[in-house]
């Protein structure tokens, strides 16, 4: 495995590779990190891991300095899987002049995520099709419990004519049902005993919903309300079309819901895709 610091390296090593597939990541990997690269893998003869903390999709006031890194543990887990290539850039690297030239995502970026981590969704783009350029991948695996992320790397993809296929891992979760998340750590035995509770109150819309309620609205209220009798801080839970992330209507078949909330100190978000009854 070769284990690239530099840009130039990295655009070396790659270039004779006839097909490529790609796992962007921050670090600190844990097994949903794991099924993405098990996925490239399947995909492609030649696996590369991205592993590297982007400071733009970090707000003034969040986890970035204290974001788990952990890069020996993480190399030697790709290691195992048998990835062909990480790209490792320290901040100088990838970001040696302020960056200026930032990506402007669509409207869809303003709403859940966006609403209430402002600028994120800009940083995230910025830095992927940065990465993009670099690694210059024919396949990109992303994970569906950033489910809105997802939908906003396809639409870059499609829309600047990247080429680039990408492929959505399902997301992974422990075995009380809590989605895997490198954030989990933070969490208390306590606090780690209740957050369960999230992926309860969105497995309680979707049964409602698979049931034939399409009282979209009173459902999500129903779930942010026994989120917030539990002590969570909750900052949405909404129901939303698949395809386009606009706000679910009765009539609606292929449905997302999601949700975000803070337990104590810690933020966390998951989602489930909903197949409604139909008509």
């Amino acid at each position: 495995m070769d284990i690239l610091p530099t840009i130039a390296e990295t655009r070396s090593r790659l270039k004779k590779e006839a097909l490529v597939a790609f796992v962007p990541t921050m670090g600190n990997l844990h097994q949903g990190h794991l099924d993405l690269v098990r996925i490239a893998r399947e995909r492609a003869a030649c696996v590369a891991v991205s592993i590297f903390v982007n400071r733009l999709q970090f707000g003034p006031n969040e986890d970035f300095d204290r974001y788990p890194r952990t890069f020996a543990a993480d190399c030697a887990q790709l290691e195992r899987l048998g990835v062909d290539v990480v790209f490792a850039p320290d901040e100088k690297e990838l970001y040696p002049e302020m960056q200026q030239f930032l990506v402007a995502p669509p409207p869809v970026a303003d709403i859940l995520e966006g609403e209430y981590r402002s600028g994120f969704f800009r940083g995230v783009v910025t830095v992927v099709l940065k990465l993009f350029n670099i690694v210059r991948p024919h396949i990109a695996v992303f994970g569906k419990k950033d489910y809105q992320q997802l939908h906003i790397v396809r639409g870059l993809v499609r829309q600047l004519a990247l080429p680039i296929e990408i492929v959505a891992g399902e997301t992974l979760r422990a075995p009380d049902g809590l989605a895997l998340s490198s954030r989990n750590q933070y969490l208390s035995p306590a606090e780690r005993a209740e957050a369960v509770r999230l992926y309860q109150a969105l497995t309680g819309v979707k049964v409602a919903v698979m049931a034939g309620d399409a009282d979209f609205r009173g459902l999500a209220e129903g779930a942010r309300k026994l989120l917030d009798k539990h002590g969570w801080n909750v900052d949405y839970v909404a129901l939303h079309k698949q395809a386009t992330l606009d706000p679910a209507q009765p009539g609606d078949l292929d449905l997302v819901v999601l949700g975000a909330a803070r337990l104590g100190s810690t933020r966390l978000i998951d989602n489930m895709e909903i197949r409604a009854p139909g008509r």
